[in-house]
């Protein structure tokens, strides 16, 4: 097999129609649109949930309940094998080390180290949580953990 021998697999690949091409295209005059209509003009379409103007499910239904979404405490994941990639031995690796390594860039209030790959370096981590076996990862490599009370 040669590079120039290359070819899609039979069916992957179709011609595109050809929309508005005269009535000889098959696809002419409406471009397989109908007659006419909101949905024939351009730009057209009704947002999601739009029910012609009859009152919508999503406010038919009662509102009952709270939901604690909006106050959630939003976490930052991280990896351990993110940390050995952009950490040196013996570093202290808190929040503002993750922020200036460009680990951490949305707002979070608790920032997670996971077990995801591996760690050789000894770090000193001062995080909201680790995973018990990210825990086991770091130690292991001679690092710390330290998880403020």
């Amino acid at each position: 097999m040669e590079l120039h021998n290359l070819k899609p697999n039979p069916g992957a690949k179709h011609r595109n129609k050809r929309l508005g091409c005269g009535e000889s295209s098959g696809h002419g005059k409406t471009s397989c649109k109908g007659n006419k209509g909101q949905k024939a003009r351009s730009g057209s379409g009704t947002r999601v949930g739009f029910e012609g103007g009859q009152m919508p499910l999503h406010r038919r239904l009662p509102k009952r309940g709270f939901n604690n979404y909006d106050f959630r405490d939003k976490t930052g994941v991280i990896n351990v094998g993110d940390l050995d990639r952009c950490f040196e031995t013996g570093a202290t690796v808190d929040e503002a080390a993750l922020r200036a390594a460009g680990l951490l860039n949305n707002r979070c209030d608790i920032v997670k180290v996971l077990g995801d790959g591996e760690i050789e370096k000894a770090l000193t981590l001062v995080v909201g949580k680790a995973s018990a076996s990210a825990r086991e990862k770091i130690e292991k490599a001679g690092g710390s953990v330290q998880v403020p009370a």
